[in-house]
């Protein structure tokens, strides 16, 4: 047979390797992010705009996410982080310096919201404010008002903490977060004592708080509460705003005549801030900032707090917020409420594991 037969043969082998190298040399980005925390449209508009192929995991538990990215080479370039976890990451390396040249939308950032991340991002050089929110009170206003009348008062700590409301309401069902780091500081904050307490006689009230009125918690849950406040199986819940929120959607589509709202109590609250940060072993830096970037656009951001019910932390981006979510001050608290808020922190060593057996404690009620 000719050689001559083979030739057709040999370029196409020669044209399809060729194309699958190419392939396999398109930019990529590795993601890792929160399930469900992102508007659905988010990574194909990106990939479509900037021809970066983004590959997208997703975890449900904060330890899960720390503890893989503290290993090493996870593969991961960026990681969606809360506020808390960002000083043990910065302290371990695990985080590269964000580059701001790079980071053109910067601008867009909330102040007011990055000045609340410096005490777990010292000058705001490791992570961009992606969504922030609250940890308050949910509640069934016609059962709560039932049981405790009109002057209840759930704009107050006083609803969970004193016993002889939350023992009324146990009738009903009370269910707290199980986050110790959000709990036991609110039962600090309550108290008058630091919330970041590093003072073990501190500890030693908060747990006398929290054993007083753990007969009366129906449960410890960070995501069965939302459905159970929305069907009426609980109807006062310490949770996170957009967890109510969802519940109180939730409840409006079903029809069921709930009228589910939210509160951030007077004392005070926790706010947290999830964070997109970079990883120092990042397979693709450049395309991660170029995804971060992306992701602090305006229009981008608000088509994801559109889809979430969260406020997210770009200034600009307000006017593109759908009316009903952007005036809504259980998403978007007023300035006099923001100013009592208090960001969630990591503890030493030593402290996290008073603050673990202490839950332990809580949790068991023992």
């Amino acid at each position: 047979m000719s050689p001559k037969r083979y030739l057709p043969l040999a370029l196409a082998m020669l044209l399809t390797s060729t194309l699958a190298c190419a392939e396999a040399a398109k930019p990529s980005v590795h993601i890792y992010n929160w399930y469900d925390y992102i508007a659905p449209d988010a990574t194909k508009n990106f990939q479509k705009e900037m021809d970066i192929d983004p590959v997208y995991d997703v975890f449900d538990n904060s330890d899960v996410m720390q503890s893989k990215v503290m290993a090493g080479r996870s593969g991961y370039d960026v990681v969606f982080a809360s506020g808390d976890l960002l000083p043990n990451l910065i302290k371990a390396g695990v985080l590269k310096e964000l580059d701001r040249t790079q980071l053109p939308n910067l601008p867009h950032l909330d102040p007011e919201i990055l000045a609340k991340l410096q005490s777990n991002d010292p000058g705001n050089r490791f992570a961009a404010p992606y969504m922030w929110g609250t940890t308050g009170i949910g509640y069934d206003a016609d059962k709560v008002k039932a049981l405790l009348g009109t002057e209840a008062p759930v704009n107050s700590w006083d609803l969970v903490f004193k016993e002889e409301n939350i023992a009324r309401l146990s009738q009903c069902g009370v269910a707290m977060l199980d986050a110790p780091n959000e709990i036991i500081p609110i039962a600090l904050h309550y108290l008058g004592l630091p919330y970041n307490s590093q003072n073990p006689e501190d500890y030693r009230k908060a747990e006398a708080l929290l054993l007083k009125v753990r007969p009366h918690v129906r449960y410890f849950d960070s995501s069965k509460f939302i459905s159970d406040l929305a069907n009426g199986n609980v109807c006062v819940v310490v949770g996170w705003s957009g967890g109510v929120n969802d519940a109180k959607t939730s409840s409006a589509l079903a029809g069921n005549g709930r009228t589910i709202l939210y509160s951030i109590p007077r004392e005070g609250a926790p706010v947290w801030v999830e964070s997109m940060v970079l990883l120092n072993d990042a397979p693709n830096p450049r395309e991660g900032l170029e995804f971060i970037n992306y992701m602090m656009r305006p229009q981008v951001i608000a088509e994801s707090t559109n889809y979430l019910a969260y406020p997210n932390a770009n200034k600009d981006a307000m006017a593109l917020v759908d009316e009903k979510i952007r005036n809504n001050p259980d998403v978007y608290p007023p300035k006099q409420v923001l100013d009592t808020l208090f960001p969630l922190e990591p503890l030493p060593l030593k402290m996290e594991r008073v603050r673990t057996r202490l839950w332990s404690k809580v949790k068991t009620g023992n």
